[in-house]
């Protein structure tokens, strides 16, 4: 089992940035990539973007592409998400998962999330 911690969200004002964290632990050696969801009140959670530890495999939603970047550091077990040109659109709880498998697109391991707030 990945145990998995977030970190970084605060609030921000519009056009702003932030840097998400996500600290991987445990059982590191079965996770092929690391992802970030969010969750707005009232709304389903979303795929935002995804990296695998090689950093061969880097995938983002369309509603994020060219303002966000997701990086890692494998030394540290860390995965970050650097999101620049804040939206309040972007206003959620942003979640690290865990994907085990490179032929299966499911994460099946979540962290506690971490609130991002982007005023008007």
């Amino acid at each position: 089992q990945v145990q998995l911690v977030e970190s970084g969200g605060g609030l921000v004002q519009a056009g702003g940035s932030l840097r998400l964290s996500c600290a991987a632990s445990g059982r590191t050696f079965s996770s092929y990539a690391m992802g970030w969801f969010r969750q707005a009140p009232g709304k389903e959670r979303e795929f935002v973007a995804q990296i695998n530890w090689s950093g061969g495999a880097i995938y983002y939603a369309d509603s994020v592409k060219g303002r966000f970047t997701i990086s890692r550091d494998n030394a540290k077990n860390t995965v970050y998400l650097q999101m620049n040109s804040l939206k309040p659109e972007d206003t959620a709880v942003y979640y690290c998962g865990s994907r085990p498998s490179a032929v299966s697109a499911k994460f099946d391991s979540w962290g506690q999330g971490t609130q991002v707030t982007v005023s008007s």
